[in-house]
């Protein structure tokens, strides 16, 4: 068993209150951090979803521990308080660069000695923040996936610098609170998840925007050779939100199709467009989150638009 009791995620979106939350219901002690009261709220509302997805998935498990669960989360908007106990931290703030080393510069004033700190990063590698925190010997990736309650992998990737017995207790970690962990041997910025699964989202993409055919068409095509309906480009674009797909697509600012996919998603934000975390993606979704139909962001006509 690790020494990990204490686990602080930074950053309550989508993703980070979906690793608080199935933390929390596999028995550690969470903390929820965002930067203001407002996030808090948000993501209230995300632990309420959260929670609802598990009665209907985990109906072998009695409701009490998902009211368990929930209690052992803390909210918090002060970091130092964040921070203060935490065995372990996740980081999972946006995947804009300048927000993770403003936030790597603050921890690094503290943390306790004992806190091992990883991040969730999808695009970059942990190298590139590990001297920012102040201890790279203690500093890795553990990367999740969407949907973690289902799918319950998590890549743990060391850096150069990464103490083995840190990444030995990060994996025993990830066990304990019902992660099946992925060992890496070493960096790579896709993972094996995204080396596996982007170009299939970015393809699907790039069909669109470049106008050689619609959603509907490649959403066809992959349910017939995947032989199933939840491993379209566009569904899966929906699962993964479109706070953490404009935050990519936007970064890549030499890339004409990134630049275009990143303006409609912008405009799909705008119009509150955050995918299947409210039913309102590229297809809108039942209270059973299962979808109904293609939304406007999909079908609508975006050749006149500039």
């Amino acid at each position: 068993m690790s020494d990990v009791q204490n686990l602080t995620v930074l950053g309550a979106g989508n993703l980070g209150a979906q690793i608080a939350m199935f933390a929390a219901y596999n028995g550690k002690n969470v903390v929820s951090y965002d930067i203001n009261d407002d996030a808090l709220k948000a993501a209230e509302g995300r632990f309420e979803n959260i929670a609802k997805k598990y009665r209907q998935y985990f109906t072998d498990q009695p409701e009490e521990k998902i009211t368990e669960g929930r209690q052992r989360i803390t909210q918090t908007a002060d970091l130092a308080e964040a921070v203060k106990d935490a065995d372990l931290i996740i980081e999972a703030v946006p995947e804009k660069t300048e927000i993770k080393n403003d936030l790597y510069g603050k921890l690094a004033e503290l943390l306790p000695e004992k806190t091992i700190v990883a991040t969730n990063t999808s695009t970059f590698r942990p190298s590139d923040f590990a001297e920012l925190t102040g201890r790279p010997e203690k500093y890795l990736a553990m990367h999740f996936a969407n949907d973690i309650h289902k799918q319950n992998i998590v890549e743990i990737m060391p850096t150069g610098q990464t103490d083995p017995e840190v990444f030995k207790t990060a994996v025993e970690a990830a066990e304990e609170f019902g992660m099946v962990p992925i060992e890496l041997n070493k960096e790579h910025p896709g993972y094996v998840i995204n080396t596996l699964f982007v170009p299939w989202l970015e393809n699907g993409a790039k069909l669109w925007t470049r106008g050689i055919t619609d959603v509907a068409t490649v959403e066809k095509v992959a349910r017939i050779i995947t032989e199933g309906d939840r491993f379209t480009p566009f569904r899966l674009f929906d699962v993964v939100g479109f706070g953490v797909s404009y935050a990519i697509e936007s970064n890549k600012t030499d890339d004409e199709d990134s630049q275009e996919m990143a303006r409609r998603l912008k405009w799909a934000l705008d119009n509150d467009y955050l995918g299947t975390e409210n039913g309102k993606g590229f297809y809108l979704y039942d209270d059973n989150g299962e979808p109904t139909g293609l939304s406007e962001l999909a079908t609508r006509d975006w050749s006149s638009e500039s």
